[in-house]
């Protein structure tokens, strides 16, 4: 059945007497409902005559109650100063993408902040260009391909005290990096993650994501550990474009494995092997939705086609990591469990045409991806060990602590997420 575009809405619950207006052409809304900031539920709501109206709004509330309730209730903390935080995008050849995730970023520099873009073997300098219009955030030329590559440059280049994560396709909501620092008062919070919701639904393939791998954890906050959670299921627990990590664990925890996620033969996976290995070095992890961004999920079908590919590949990737380097032989039993349970069944059930079925093309192409998730982690490694350091310097961006700012030249290390595994 093909999708037809559906528009994306945000509404605080304080703030629906006028309705939603200048919906014309779509049929139906993605209604997001916030409340104080967090978001607390989303709604499809049809769209009659081009507008959504502040009654049909309210009819829809119900379902966010429970939600509401607990935000209205929630302890508003001691009043304590926030710990300082960096704020670091891992982009490559997107200079389109990035012109539209910066603007709010650069805010955020206004404030304080120390914002990085890690510009990971770019092919040309346009996105160098760029960030040089924008004088309060930092570019680092990262010559190695690689996305945990990059996050790990952006993670030893950082000044904070927590390091914030999110992708260059995506846009950071009002109160994201507070919602997220806030939760850094407990000591033993290693990363917090938070909420991220489709930027827009224009295409099929934006719809089958958001149907199928939306990045969405729901909309109470919680608190996962080893002891509540299955530290080999880290899905749940959110994704890379949105997380922050606080930067002293790393001595404990260690970098993102090079060998994994986008631009290495794994093409995902190290954002939830990085969550995993947290909760195992018994680290806490919350998921916080008073911290949102919105994710423009790709466009055409072969890209989503890819990242279904890259999912399943990914997952099996850093399962093969830790059955090699982690010593979890429990994975030996879980993997041809989920291989059959999902990946197969989800290729039967689009073949019989069953109820809510995904497209057989995209589920055939991820249970390829299974199957090939082991030998392109050995792949990856092989190739990470092969890499030799460049031998021209790198190129970095400061930007100078007085107005007028001037950049000038100093010297410049490195995750796509995988849903949920049970």
């Amino acid at each position: 059945m093909i999708k037809k575009p559906a528009a994306v809405c945000e509404v605080h619950l304080d703030q629906m007497e006028q309705g939603i207006s200048n919906l014309h052409g779509y049929e139906r809304a993605l209604v997001v409902f916030r409340l104080r900031g967090s978001v607390v539920g989303r709604e499809w709501i049809p769209v009659v005559k081009g507008r959504i109206t502040a009654a049909v709004l309210r009819e829809h509330t119900t379902q966010v109650a429970w939600p509401s309730w607990l935000v209205v209730n929630q302890d508003a903390g001691d009043g304590s100063p926030l710990p300082t935080a960096s704020v670091v995008v891992c982009t490559r050849d997107r200079t389109e993408d990035l012109a539209n995730c910066l603007p709010d970023l650069q805010l955020l520099a206004a404030q304080g902040h120390d914002v990085i873009v890690v510009d990971s073997c770019p092919s040309d300098g346009s996105s160098e260009r760029l960030v040089a219009s924008y004088p309060a955030i930092r570019y680092l030329h990262e010559p190695r391909p690689g996305l945990d590559i990059a996050r790990n440059r952006g993670l030893q280049a950082a000044r904070g005290e927590i390091v914030a994560f999110t992708d260059d396709d995506a846009q950071v909501g009002t109160g994201w990096l507070p919602a997220l620092l806030r939760n850094f008062d407990d000591p033993m919070v290693a990363i917090v993650t938070g909420i991220t919701m489709p930027l827009e639904l224009e295409t099929e393939a934006q719809l089958w994501f958001e149907e199928t791998n939306g990045f969405g954890r729901g909309y109470i906050r919680r608190s996962f550990d080893s002891a509540t959670a299955n530290v080999l299921a880290t899905g749940r627990i959110g994704a890379g474009v949105n997380m922050a990590i606080r930067r002293a664990v790393i001595d404990h925890i260690g970098l993102f494995d090079e060998a994994l996620d986008g631009g290495t033969a794994s093409r995902s996976g190290g954002d939830q092997e990085y969550f995993y290995r947290a909760l195992s070095r018994g680290y806490r992890i919350v998921y916080e939705p008073a911290a949102p961004v919105w994710h423009r999920h790709r466009r055409e079908w072969s890209a989503l086609r890819q990242t279904f590919y890259g999912y399943g590949v990914g997952l099996f990737a850093w399962w093969t990591r830790c059955l090699l380097v982690e010593g979890e032989w429990s994975i030996v039993a879980l993997a041809p469990r989920w291989f059959w349970r999902h990946h197969v069944r989800q290729v039967v059930r689009a073949l019989l045409g069953r109820p809510k079925h995904v497209p057989l093309d995209l589920a055939l192409a991820e249970l390829r991806g299974a199957l090939a998730g082991p030998g392109s982690y050995v792949q990856a490694r092989r190739v990470l060990r092969s890499q030799i350091d460049p031998a021209a310097p790198e190129r970095t961006h400061e930007p100078a602590p007085e107005a007028p700012p001037a950049r000038e030249e100093d010297a410049t290390i490195t995750s796509v997420p995988v849903k949920e595994a049970v």
